[in-house]
């Protein structure tokens, strides 16, 4: 119980230091999606938070991922996506092994990938999001405010399984906000 309340006290004021780091996007496209891309990883996080932590380990299939793996994969692969796509960096893939981690340290992981995507949403210039990049899987040429779109779809899909899991599990998913 103890450990439960460590972790509450530890969101909160995680939460409270983000209300207080709250800006302002610079653009008028970055205005309208911070609003989507926040509901979207709170949304995330409620089904990361729904899994028993016993249940971490739990994959449907040989070839699946466990439920942990989809969480570290969503929190890695959204830095990566924001990195490459949006950012225009030069970076590969390195997701942690998922089944190092304790369920606390995962939601750890998540929020602190979506805060720094929150952080690139925030601060990032029109000139950047005008300018274009190639789709690695693709090979489509969108622009970097398009990627975020993408760094969004890529999430949704990872949780959209992770919601089956937990069905699988006898787990109720979080209801779907929008």
């Amino acid at each position: 119980m103890q450990k439960v309340f460590t972790i509450l006290i530890a969101v909160c004021c995680i939460q409270i230091a983000n209300a207080q780091n709250d800006t302002i996007p610079k653009t008028a496209f970055t205005k309208m999606y911070l609003p989507v891309w926040i509901e979207a990883t709170e949304h995330c996080l409620e089904v990361a938070k729904a899994m028993p932590e016993e249940k971490y380990g739990y994959k449907p299939t040989v070839v699946s991922k466990t439920f942990a793996e989809q969480m570290v994969h969503i929190a890695a692969a959204n830095k990566l996506i924001t990195r490459r796509y949006v950012l225009g960096m030069k970076v590969e893939p390195n997701t942690p092994d998922a089944s190092k981690f304790t369920k606390a340290e995962i939601l750890a992981m998540m929020q602190e990938s979506f805060d720094f995507t929150t952080q690139i949403i925030q601060t990032i210039e029109q000139q950047q999001l005008d300018e274009t990049c190639k789709m690695y899987h693709s090979g489509n040429v969108v622009s970097r405010a398009f990627a975020l779109f993408f760094t969004q779809d890529h999430m949704a899909n990872h949780r959209a399984k992770s919601n089956l899991y937990l069905r699988m599990n006898g787990v109720e998913p979080p209801e779907y906000t929008w």
